[in-house]
């Protein structure tokens, strides 16, 4: 039976792995992977030797059938993402999904580990018993829906932005909320300059200038 290890792989911190993910890497015939030189970084760190196969969001149908053709001699697969859980705003949940649907007898595995999502969720101070997760907001069609779907919500929302584009992420919600609308941002987590900021969106205009700007960014609007 072909073996789809879906592995969690971490978001910043290459120490942020679990044991069971290493055993897994190690023990996979092949890892499927956005870009290899991403996860080449994480396994020559833990001095693991693996093919790699590239599949991300551009990749054509014969990528697909690559992938397949592979677990179809028994091979077992581990299915990693450029970091973080695969599947979450993630290219890797329409690889499942075509792999399940043309090769039904694969066994799934799931091998849990490190969220931005939930990493900031934790650290927000904002009850999280419920909560609406966005992804990234679109950069043009469906962006003007996606706010109004945050002004509209009566649960805490949570999205993911780029440092490109935050600064338009602020303008966005300004223009639903004004500037006095408290948020908090999580920037760069598990990394050097790690930063969990909390205040309005005027005052976030302010701060995320110059170095604060860098890196990849998780919002939460309670």
């Amino acid at each position: 039976m072909p073996i789809l290890y879906v592995v969690a792989t971490p978001i910043g911190n290459l120490k942020d792995i679990t044991l069971r993910a290493l055993e897994v890497l190690r023990a996979a015939d092949f890892i499927i992977c956005e870009d290899t030189r991403v996860t080449r970084k994480l396994l020559t760190y833990y001095q693991i030797s693996k093919p790699l196969v590239s599949y991300h969001q551009y990749s054509k149908l014969k990528s697909y059938w690559k992938i397949i053709d592979l677990l179809k001699t028994g091979k077992s697969a581990a299915l990693v993402s450029d970091a973080g859980t695969p599947g979450i705003s993630d290219p890797g949940a329409y690889l499942i999904d075509f792999i399940r649907r043309e090769l039904p007898a694969v066994r799934l595995i799931v091998v849990p580990g490190p969220s931005a999502l939930i990493a900031a969720a934790s650290v927000s101070g904002v009850n999280m018993d419920k909560f609406i997760f966005l992804g990234f907001p679109p950069r043009k069609k469906g962006r003007q829906k996606f706010f109004k779907r945050i002004q509209e919500s009566d649960l805490s929302v949570i999205f993911y932005e780029s440092t490109h584009r935050i600064e338009r992420v602020f303008r966005d919600l300004e223009e639903i909320f004004g500037n006095m609308k408290e948020i908090i941002l999580a920037r760069e987590l598990t990394k050097i300059y790690e930063e969990v900021w909390r205040g309005s969106i005027l005052e976030a205009k302010e701060h995320f200038q110059g170095e604060h700007k860098k890196g990849e960014f998780v919002i939460i609007i309670p």
